[in-house]
C-alpha cells in the first residue's frame, strides 16, 4: 500500500511523548542525535521569526522558543497526530512558538518573505520534493535569510545516496498498522548544491557529519546551509 492521504506518521514519538514532556535543553543536527554541533549553528536568533520544516512534536522548535529568545518560532506539520502531540507537549509555550498544522509547501507559499531562518532536522526536506520545497523556502525567506536542514548522507541500509533528484519508497504504517510507504529523497552532496542554486540559494555550505555510532540504522549526516541574496 502505497498512501498520500493516511497518517504515516501516528506512531513516531508516541511512546516518548508518554514518559518525556520538558523542553529539551539543546538538540543536535546528527542522525544519532547525541554529538556535534547544536542550535549555536542558526546563529543569534534573538529577535528573529524562525520556522521549523517538519517540526513533529516540536521539540526542537520548543527549545528554540524557550532558550533563545527569537521573535516567534512557527512549528509546521503535515500530520495530525504529530501537530497534536506537539500541542499537547508544548501549547504553552504560545504565542512565542506557534504551531501550524499545514504542508509544508502550502505554508512556504502562504508567507512571503515573512521568516529570517528556516531549518529541518531530518524533516520536511527529506520528505517533499526540492523542486517544491526549495523554491517555496527561499519565497518565504526575508533577504539575506538563511535555510539550514540535516539530511541523511546515504541510506541506512548503507547504500549510496542518489546521484540525482530522485526519492525512493520506505516502509511506513498507517495509523492502524497497515503496511504502507513514504517517498524519502536522500540525495549527494552535489545534488543538493545543484538544487540549492537552482532555487536561488547562494552561500551553499555541506558538511559531513560522521556516525556516532555502529549498527544497521546508523548514518552520517549532512548539514546543509544556504541563503537567500540580501
Amino acid at each position: 500500500m502505497t498512501s498520500s492521504t493516511a497518517d504515516l506518521w501516528h506512531h513516531y514519538g508516541r511512546t516518548r511523548a508518554g514518559t518525556d514532556r520538558e523542553v529539551p535543553d539543546t538538540f543536535y543536527w546528527t542522525w544519532g542525535q547525541d554529538a556535534g554541533p547544536g542550535p549555536e549553528v542558526l546563529g543569534d536568533l534573538t529577535g528573529r521569526c524562525v520556522g521549523d520544516l517538519g517540526a513533529g512534536a516540536a521539540r526542537h522548535a520548543a527549545h528554540l522558543a524557550a532558550r533563545h529568545q527569537p521573535a516567534q518560532v512557527i512549528a509546521v506539520d503535515a500530520s495530525p497526530a504529530q501537530h497534536a502531540m506537539a500541542a499537547d507537549l508544548y501549547g504553552h509555550l504560545a504565542p512565542r512558538l506557534l504551531l501550524v498544522h499545514s504542508d509544508v509547501v502550502s505554508h512556504l507559499h502562504a508567507t512571503p518573505a515573512m521568516y529570517d531562518v528556516l531549518y529541518s532536522v531530518f524533516g520536511a526536506v527529506d520528505f517533499t520534493d526540492p523542486g517544491e520545497l526549495l523554491p517555496a523556502a527561499a519565497t518565504a525567506l526575508r533577504p539575506g535569510g538563511r535555510l539550514m536542514f540535516s539530511t541523511l548522507a546515504h541510506y541506512l541500509s548503507g547504500a549510496a545516496a542518489q546521484p540525482d533528484v530522485v526519492a525512493a519508497d520506505i516502509p511506513a504504517k498507517t495509523q492502524h498498522g497497515e503496511a504502507a510507504t513514504m517517498r524519502r529523497w536522500v540525495l549527494q552532496e552535489h545534488v543538493w548544491t545543484k538544487a540549492l542554486d537552482a532555487a536561488g540559494f547562494t552561500q551553499i555550505d555541506i558538511n559531513v557529519l560522521p556516525a556516532t555510532g555502529e549498527g544497521p540504522r546508523t548514518a552520517a549526516t549532512l548539514l546543509v546551509s544556504a541563503c537567500v541574496p540580501e
